[in-house]
């Protein structure tokens, strides 16, 4: 049975404690993490989010969310 990139995502967070959507999209070829993590927010999963900054390859700053569980949810 194929893994769905919901599930990866599951996984992931579960592994490394939270996920941006550069992890999603370098680790594990997901391009539209917002919406997978909508998708599970609809199927009971709970997320806390934070802002993070950084700059990108041009030196110019960029700001992202990093999303991680949140309360007990699944």
């Amino acid at each position: 049975m194929k893994i769905t990139q919901r599930e990866r995502i599951v996984e992931y967070i579960r592994k490394f404690g939270s996920i941006t959507s550069s992890d999603a999209y370098n680790d594990l070829g997901i391009t539209q993490l917002a919406t997978r993590i909508s998708e599970l927010k609809e199927q009971g999963y709970e997320f806390k989010t934070e802002w993070e900054s950084k700059k990108n390859r041009f030196g110019e700053p960029v700001t992202f969310k990093r999303y991680f569980f949140g309360g007990y949810g699944k």
